[in-house]
């Protein structure tokens, strides 16, 4: 099958996303007998995963993500026009799968916040990969709508969830969500989805030192043995609308050893490639993994940069694709879906874009003096998912 050809990437003077010309995609489709060869950047990492980002609006102002004094009443959102609708999203996503994406995570801002969102859930479930397998279908929510959507979630084809939750001291998690939101409605939809089968769940916390990291022993000691995954994650640079400072991160080695203050953890395995939390496991009296009482996990982005085995590429809900967490631009995906691309067009685009990435924004942060600014201009992480 022939592909138009000259494929290349326009930077606009306004800085705004990348353009995919739908006259200039070049990239010819490299088949074998079992279709497209494996997909990998210029670093060698093959593409895996993809995160969805569904609105760009919260509920919640949290202040390592969407902070009041800056997304406040008058903010301006997109317009609806703007969105990729689900057929646009279950579209592209088919064309990723066709790439080697196993993986699909939803998120936002608030994925749960869009409206009809079990009706793009039941699409992405119903996609297979080239093997007839289905895909991994994940999404992260703050919680604050999950008691009341967690069996409708499950029922669409929904998998699991991932839970961020900053603290179980209800002063403390009402003063990081700025909108005096109660801890005790987030846990009642965390018991909702386990009760509605979206598990293994994983419970996110972002620590901010200063902030909340005397609530890591506490959410230590609730999660344990219930099942659910408690992941730390170190307080990252992502977007300049945070305020972030070196000096407010509480570095992983750290929050792994406050926990062996109060049990004894051994390390885990991967569970697969690319995975970006390092996993520690509760020990019983032999010394072994403790099945029953579960594991830890924590990502540490900041301190121990993991872009070496990166497999992940980001869709903004207005259809721009970013090919790393910190990147300052993404390409445009939208254009070509609205400009009447055939599939194949969509293919070549996304296979240029992939294999002239070269991101590692958190291994050249790394290489830094301390204390020094951290490099460039970032997208916010409120408008394409963490």
């Amino acid at each position: 099958m022939a592909t138009p050809r000259n494929f290349r990437i326009i930077p606009l003077a306004d800085e705004r996303p990348r353009k995919v010309s739908v006259a200039s995609v070049a990239s010819e489709l490299r088949t074998t007998g079992a279709g497209l060869t494996a997909l990998q950047d210029a670093q060698g990492r093959t593409l895996r995963d993809l995160r969805i980002s569904v609105t760009d609006r919260c509920n919640f102002r949290c202040s390592y993500c969407m902070p009041k004094e800056v997304f406040d009443k008058d903010h301006p959102y997109l317009p609806q026009s703007a969105l990729l609708s689900f057929e646009e999203i279950t579209r592209l996503t088919r064309q990723f799968v066709a790439q080697g994406v196993r993986k699909i995570r939803l998120t936002g801002g608030e994925p749960l916040l869009r409206k009809n969102i079990e009706v793009l859930i039941a699409q992405l479930a119903a996609l297979r990969t080239p093997e007839g397998l289905p895909l991994d279908l994940t999404l992260t929510t703050n919680g604050s709508m999950l008691a009341k959507k967690a069996q409708a979630l499950k029922d669409a084809g929904l998998q699991r969830v991932t839970v961020s939750l900053d603290g179980l001291d209800d002063a403390v998690f009402r003063n990081m969500n700025d909108v005096d939101f109660p801890v005790a409605e987030v846990l009642r939809g965390i018991d909702a989805a386990q009760a509605a089968g979206l598990g293994p769940i994983k419970v996110n916390m972002v620590v901010k030192r200063g902030t909340n990291e005397q609530q890591i022993l506490p959410m230590a000691r609730h999660f344990k043995g219930t099942g659910i995954v408690l992941r730390f994650i170190e307080y990252m640079d992502v977007g300049a609308t945070n305020g972030w400072r070196m000096a407010e991160v509480l570095p992983s080695a750290d929050v792994v050893r406050l926990l062996q203050t109060e049990w004894p953890l051994v390390a885990l395995e991967h569970a697969s490639a690319g995975e970006t939390a390092q996993r520690w496991g509760y020990v019983d009296a032999n010394g072994q993994p403790d099945k029953q009482a579960g594991e830890i996990g924590v990502i540490s982005s900041v301190t121990q940069a993991f872009c070496g085995d990166c497999t992940r590429a980001r869709l903004s809900t207005e259809g721009q694709l970013y090919l790393c967490l910190f990147a300052s631009r993404g390409y445009d995906l939208r254009t070509l879906l609205r400009d009447g691309s055939a599939d194949a067009q969509l293919t070549a685009a996304i296979r240029n874009i992939w294999e002239q990435r070269s991101d590692q924004y958190s291994a050249l942060r790394s290489t830094l003096p301390h204390g020094s600014p951290t490099p460039g201009r970032r997208v916010e992480m409120s408008y394409i998912g963490g």
